[in-house]
């Protein structure tokens, strides 16, 4: 039997049309052959456990300002991870709160979310 995803609340606030991927874990989520989330609650690193949110860097602050508890990834060093992903870490006190706008947004087809990768051309 397949374990079920982390956070599966997000799905009530997604579109029907979004494919799931398992892997490594953690449960990647595909919209319109872009991959725009991935929920990872795992015993390891539980620190990177929460939403990850793909988007580019050009739109971090602008999403921070709809999202507030969007976050960087800090790494075990203390430093900060420079990349395109964002984070909801699931210890936030807004967390569902965070989620549930971060889903709002897919589903109303915000372009500063999503980003198209091999493996979701293939979707």
């Amino acid at each position: 039997m397949a374990k079920a995803a982390p956070y599966s609340f997000v799905f009530d606030y997604l579109p029907d049309n979004i494919v799931v991927k398992p892997m490594f874990g953690m449960y990647y989520i595909y919209l319109n052959k872009k991959i725009v989330l991935i929920l990872r609650k795992l015993s390891k690193n539980q620190d990177l456990n929460g939403i990850w949110v793909v988007s580019s860097k050009k739109h971090h602050q602008s999403l921070q300002e709809d999202v507030p508890c969007l976050s960087d990834f800090i790494l075990d060093t203390g430093e900060r991870h420079d990349s395109d992903w964002r984070f909801i870490k699931e210890d936030n006190d807004d967390f569902e709160t965070g989620a549930i706008r971060i889903c709002e947004l897919i589903s109303h087809g915000d372009k500063r979310i999503g980003k198209e990768t091999k493996g979701a051309a293939e979707l």
